[in-house]
């Protein structure tokens, strides 16, 4: 006799989302396999039946137990929350699964933790859209990381699932980063807790904000994209939304220069390399990732057409294109790799010539400095808690979490030094640094000046970046020495350049061939 194989899924956890499909399967099925919090929705119709319940993590094991009793001709039913095709378990029913079994399968879908908790919210993905896990136990942290960061790109609105558990702290705040790196801090997003189950509970909140909160497993975080509106306590997102003139930037193509250079800048010298550009007789176009840095550019370089933002790739291609522009030159910091990588892609996509200008970098020439360098800030962070208890970051806002929420960082006391962008004195903020270990100035800063602030806030370690001297860093080094205190310094990461000049006179010269 053959049997059949039920793969029933029995939603988010109540009964009154539970579908027909689903009765019937259970109503013909002998066996039920199952984790038994599932068992609670659908008590009523399986009275009577072989029920098989395994804890929450032998998966694989009720897998195996299901397709076993199905190949000795019994109608099983194997139960999952959700949806048993989506982050569940039908696909290791398949996996075990043998070419030469006999018996019948049969997939009843359900309704998901994204359709559940988005329905909580309104109409959040109401147009194109992503899910993302944030468990590594099944899947590469770098992986993860790889696509939130495309998802960011993207401006894709997102549902996470497995947000935040015990083991795992961090991860969702680096990924909430990376959103934030792409993404408007104003972004409407939402935090549903026990989706249809006891203990409900519903909030709307900005990106930024969300950055701030903690979670666990029980919670799912939705998160908007730019056009994603609020009304009545609802989110919704526009089904339609393909004219850029309604996005919340107010850049428009028709209003740029046409056939300029566009240099990418995050810098002092990016700004000044801007100027030589136009000096040089260059029509140019200055972008910069925030308000802050263009109004930086206005007043270093008067005339100069500026775009400010995080605008996403998308974005930056539209505006490329249709500003037709004539090269791009990435004079951005040079740990901005990820962005480098973009400004690459979209150079060869677009047919654009491409000249990297890179910052110099700056030997360790002090005395009796004691210097150590390390390849990632999370390296960074375990070194500099070995070494000292008030730690000096001069390393930005965006890698702030990697420090303050490492493993062992509640013992220790940290202060940041930072330019007085408002994005980034809030990013700070909601990292939880306290207002009186923050100094928001406009840098570079003398050996003098780091010396006195140091000693001031009786630092005894200190955490930069190999910046070069046009970012303070040999000036840093040489007040550590100075105080003898350790320097953490962290390194470039590596970036193949398809064309990259060290000076000014070195990307206008490779500049005279548009003429």
């Amino acid at each position: 006799m053959t049997g059949k194989l039920y793969l029933v899924s029995v939603g988010p956890g109540t009964a009154e989302l539970i579908p027909p499909m689903v009765k019937d399967a259970l109503a013909a099925s002998e066996v039920i396999v199952s984790y038994d919090l599932y068992l609670t929705w659908i008590q009523p119709w399986i009275a009577g039946k072989d029920i098989r319940i395994l804890p929450l993590t032998q998966e694989r094991e009720r897998a195996r137990l299901a397709l076993e009793e199905a190949r000795a001709g019994k109608m099983v039913a194997l139960i999952s929350s959700g949806d048993i095709g989506i982050y569940a378990m039908a696909t290791l029913a398949f996996e075990d699964m043998l070419e030469t079994d006999l018996f019948d399968v049969q997939l009843i879908p359900g309704i998901t933790s994204a359709n559940a908790c988005a329905s909580l919210l309104g109409a959040p993905l109401s147009h194109d859209f992503a899910t993302l896990s944030l468990s590594d136990l099944l899947c590469p942290w770098e992986w993860i990381e790889k696509r939130a960061r495309h998802i960011a790109e993207a401006d894709l609105a997102a549902v996470f699932y497995n947000v935040q558990s015990r083991q795992r702290q961090a991860g969702v705040y680096r990924v909430l980063d990376i959103m934030l790196e792409h993404k408007r801090h104003e972004t409407l997003c939402g935090i549903v807790r026990n989706a249809y189950r006891e203990g409900q509970t519903v909030e709307v909140v900005s990106l930024a904000e969300l950055r701030t909160r903690r979670f666990d497993m029980l919670t799912s975080i939705v998160i908007g994209n730019r056009f994603t509106k609020r009304k009545r306590g609802w989110i919704y997102s526009p089904r339609g939304y393909g004219n850029w003139d309604n996005t919340p930037d107010t850049v428009k193509a028709d209003t740029l220069p046409t056939g300029a250079v566009w240099v990418f800048s995050g810098t002092s010298d990016g700004n000044a390399l801007a100027h030589e550009i136009a000096s040089a007789g260059h029509t140019v176009v200055v972008s910069s990732a925030t308000d802050y840095g263009a109004e930086l550019v206005t007043r270093k370089c008067p005339g100069l057409t500026t775009v400010a933002g995080r605008l996403g790739v998308e974005r930056r291609r539209e505006l490329l294109r249709e500003s037709a522009a004539r090269a791009i030159v990435d004079a951005t910091h040079p740990f901005a790799s990820d962005m480098s990588q973009q400004l690459i892609g979209l150079a060869g996509e677009l047919s654009l010539p491409y000249q990297r200008y890179e910052r110099p970098g700056s030997a360790d020439a002090a005395p009796a400095a004691d210097v150590h360098h390390v390849a990632s800030m999370d390296a960074a962070a375990e070194l500099a808690m070995r070494c000292g208890q008030r730690i000096f970051l001069a390393t930005g806002s965006k890698e702030l979490v990697r420090f303050v929420k490492a493993d062992g960082a509640a013992g220790h006391q940290w202060f940041v030094r930072l330019a007085p962008d408002p994005q980034h004195l809030q990013r700070t903020i909601d990292a939880g640094i306290p207002r009186a270990h923050l100094l928001a100035m406009q840098g570079p800063f003398s050996q003098a000046a780091n010396e006195a602030l140091w000693r001031d806030w009786a630092i005894d370690c200190v955490v930069t970046k190999n910046s070069g001297d046009a970012g303070g860093y040999s000036a840093k080094v040489a007040a550590a020495a100075a105080l003898g205190i350790p320097l953490i310094v962290v390194d470039r990461p590596r970036v193949d350049y398809p064309a990259v000049s060290t000076g000014f006179a070195g990307v206008v010269a490779a500049l005279e061939v548009l003429r």
